[in-house]
């Protein structure tokens, strides 16, 4: 296992669209920086998921991690992801943050903060694409259909797996 560097991020961006849309100056060398997609404001001990603004594709020979920009850990944030997105995975992320606050006053995230880090880390094995309930999540249809040549370049038997893949389509 290792992480990649920003090399190889952007080789798989402009290859697989692994974070869509990007902009080159949050690749910060061994990550990328996901931002928020809405502003919002939570309040002392008020838990929500925030939605990254990116759509993360994780190719089935990786798997990513997430870690927190400490600026909000420093504020009071405490993120309460598991913080693993798994191979074949496509779709916006929820990040599930709390208030915890010493000063116990509302925080606010702004729309395209740069809010967490996204790792992609080599896995090996036999490809196993993920196929629960959040596949496609926060995606239009337009989106959808704009990975579905992906992932039928990536996974061969994809057409088997399209029918255990969710059809409903969560809001954007």
């Amino acid at each position: 296992m290792c992480i990649l560097g920003k090399d190889k991020l952007v080789n798989l961006i402009e290859q697989f669209r692994i974070v869509y849309p990007y902009d080159y100056h949050l690749l910060d060398g061994d990550s990328y920086v996901l931002t928020v997609k809405e502003e919002t404001t939570l309040n002392y001990l008020e838990h929500q998921n925030l939605i990254s603004y990116e759509i993360v594709f994780t190719p089935p020979e990786l798997v990513a991690h997430l870690t927190a920009k400490s600026k909000f850990g420093r504020m009071g944030l405490s993120f309460l992801n598991a913080a693993k997105v798994h191979s074949g995975f496509v779709g916006r992320l929820a990040l599930e943050i709390v208030n915890l606050s010493n000063d116990r006053k509302p925080i606010t995230i702004k729309r395209g903060d740069p809010f967490m880090h996204i790792e992609f880390i080599t896995r090996e094995g036999e490809p196993s694409p993920y196929l629960g309930p959040y596949q496609f999540q926060y995606l239009t249809k337009e989106e959808r259909q704009m990975y579905t040549p992906i992932l039928k370049k990536v996974f061969q038997d994809y057409d088997s797996l399209e029918g255990k893949w969710p059809k409903k389509l969560h809001a954007q």
